[in-house]
């Protein structure tokens, strides 16, 4: 099993904001994967489909971006899953507008979601994919709970879309190949 968690806020307020582009993959995916309907447990939304090659869980926890730690440990321990088989997908305003950058493990970098899930796990060492928002040119609070221009649109669309074509392939092909086709 897979398990592919997409951090955002959840609330029509937050909807379509930067902070929000992890829920806007994980909406991209069950749309596209055919997945059944989001169900409410572990404190977020959670549909899942079946492939060829795993049952897939597609997450996105109700809790509030500063405490998606207990929903994704919720499901961790519910389904003793190896945190290799967690995909973490969030915003970053250190990377431009719409690029990806995938990683086996890292720090939180400042990104309370990421800061939460490493508190209740205990560790950094989880997948995650991260999605460019650009940075703030005043208060990052501000910037990541901000729409994107109008100009900035398109770019953001294409990236989650590619983010979507990621996740496929790491639930598909592994971690590695996954950074190998899409961090550039």
């Amino acid at each position: 099993m897979k398990v592919v968690v997409g951090l955002g806020n959840p609330g029509k307020e937050y909807a379509q904001t930067r902070h929000n582009v992890g829920f806007a993959v994980i909406d991209a995916l069950v749309e596209s994967r055919a997945a059944g309907p989001f169900q409410d447990r572990f404190s977020a939304l959670v549909a899942e489909t079946f492939d060829e090659t795993a049952k897939v869980l597609f997450v996105k926890p109700m809790t509030y971006m500063n405490r998606s730690g207990e929903s994704v440990r919720r499901i961790v321990d519910f389904y003793k899953l190896p945190l290799c088989d967690l995909l973490v997908v969030c915003d970053d305003i250190n990377l431009e507008l719409g690029r990806l950058r995938i990683r086996t493990k890292g720090t939180h970098g400042g990104h309370n979601g990421l800061r939460n899930i490493q508190e209740h796990l205990g560790t950094t060492e989880y997948p995650r994919l991260r999605i460019g928002v650009g940075a703030p040119e005043d208060d990052a609070v501000d910037h990541v709970l901000g729409r994107f221009r109008s100009n900035e649109r398109p770019i953001i669309e294409e990236a989650i879309a590619r983010a979507a074509e990621a996740v496929g392939v790491w639930v598909h092909e592994g971690i590695e190949q996954c950074m190998n086709q899409y961090n550039r």
